[in-house]
């Protein structure tokens, strides 16, 4: 710290990630909004989403401070850990976060518990300039099937161009039926039934 300095989460994540190697870093909505996808959330947002390794654990300190923020910490191996992340420059440091095609499948990822799916294809609307390869390449190693159908329902659902450039055939979509929402929609391309309100947004 400098003199003067507040000392804020992000700097426990740059220490998390310089001097102990962890792969923790913000992701989801928290990611997003860094990037400036998410116009309604700030930097000072109330809530933040962090994700790491299956066994990777945040220690006591960073646990235990204030921050002025919840951290909300998501453990979980279903993208490897260090596709798909991003450097942001802060005021003196920078940090890896979640590029925002790793960070919408990390909010899908958090769906139903922690993440409402109408609020997903809303995020997923802006993000008309994603690279095809990388999201070829995030999905190719993406081990969650849920991940994997809501997002290409919803990026097609949203006529994103660079989804013409994806090769489906290597995605593995795994077999029967998905469902996340009672009384919903069908949709048979995926084998997933969504909320009516998901499945007539926009319409």
């Amino acid at each position: 710290m400098r003199y003067g300095d507040k000392l804020a989460y992000e700097g426990a994540i740059y220490a998390l990630q310089e001097q102990l190697s962890k792969s923790i870093h913000p992701g989801g909505k928290t990611a997003l909004s860094l990037f400036g996808a998410v116009h309604y959330l700030s930097l000072s947002a109330k809530k933040v989403t962090l994700f790491g390794g299956e066994k990777e654990k945040l220690p006591a300190w960073l646990i235990k401070r204030k921050w002025g923020v919840a951290l909300d910490y998501n453990s979980t191996s279903f993208l490897p850990k260090d596709l798909g992340l991003k450097k942001i420059e802060l005021k003196f440091f920078s940090i890896k976060v979640s590029s925002p095609a790793r960070a919408i499948m990390e909010c899908l990822y958090l769906v139903p518990k922690k993440q409402e799916l109408l609020e997903c294809l809303e995020l997923m609307e802006g993000l008309n300039n994603l690279r095809p390869d990388l999201v070829q390449n995030l999905l190719e190693q993406c081990n969650s099937v849920k991940v994997k159908r809501l997002f290409l329902y919803m990026a097609e659902k949203s006529g994103h161009e660079w989804t013409d450039y994806l090769d489906r055939e290597k995605i593995d979509l795994g077999s029967g039926k998905r469902s996340f929402g009672k009384n919903g929609v069908y949709i048979s391309k995926y084998q997933i039934t969504v909320p009516k309100e998901v499945a007539l947004h926009g319409e």
